[in-house]
C-alpha cells in the first residue's frame, strides 16, 4: 500500500480490511499511522540492507555489483508499476511525521554508503565516492519514478542504460 500511494495513502483501517484482520488489532500494535509508517520504513530500509549484503557477498567483481545495484529499484516497477516506498515518501517530505523521516533517511544513507563502499572497491577515490553514490543514487530513483509515471519499465531500462553510457555506472 505504502510503495503504490505513499504515506498520504496509507490508511490502518484499509490495510486491516486487505490483510483481514480487524483494524482494532492493527491498531494494538500500530496506535497511529505514524507509527505503522514508522515501522514499515524500518522494515523496509533493513530490507535493502540485507538485499545489499547479499549481492556484496555473492558478487566479488565491485563493477558488478555496481551494476546489480539499479535491479534492486526494478523489483518494484516490476510489481504492479510500483515504486521504492521510500522514494514515495520522501516525495512527500513535507507532510511526515519526524519519526517517519528519520528511517526514510537511513534507506537513502544505507543505499548512498553501499554505493560509495562499492565505488571505492572499483578504484575511485574516496573523495569522489560519496559524491557519485549520491549521483548514482538519485539517477536510478529518479528512472524509476520516470518509468512508474509512463507506466512502463522499459522506460527505467532505457535510463539505467543511458547512465551506463555516460559512466554514471560501470556498463
Amino acid at each position: 500500500m505504502a510503495q503504490a500511494h505513499g504515506y498520504g495513502g496509507l490508511n490502518l483501517r484499509t490495510l486491516a480490511d486487505l490483510v483481514g484482520i480487524k483494524a482494532a488489532s492493527l491498531y494494538h500494535h500500530f496506535p497511529s499511522k505514524a507509527d505503522l509508517a514508522t515501522a514499515v520504513a524500518r522494515r523496509y530500509w533493513e530490507d535493502a540492507a540485507a538485499g545489499l549484503d547479499a549481492i556484496a557477498a555473492k558478487v566479488a567483481d565491485p563493477a558488478e555489483r555496481l551494476r546489480k545495484f539499479p535491479g534492486t529499484f526494478r523489483l518494484a516497477l516490476e510489481n504492479d508499476n510500483r515504486m521504492c516506498m521510500c522514494s514515495y515518501m520522501t516525495a512527500e517530505s513535507d507532510d511526515l511525521p519526524g519519526i517517519v523521516k528519520v528511517e526514510i533517511e537511513r534507506f537513502n544513507e544505507v543505499n548512498i554508503a553501499w554505493l560509495a563502499k562499492t565505488l571505492v572497491e572499483t578504484g575511485v577515490p574516496t573523495r569522489d565516492a560519496r559524491k557519485r553514490a549520491h549521483a548514482i543514487f538519485a539517477a536510478v530513483a529518479g528512472a524509476q519514478l520516470m518509468a512508474r509515471g509512463r507506466g512502463d519499465v522499459k522506460v527505467y531500462d532505457t535510463l539505467i542504460r543511458a547512465y551506463q553510457a555516460s559512466g554514471l555506472i560501470p556498463s
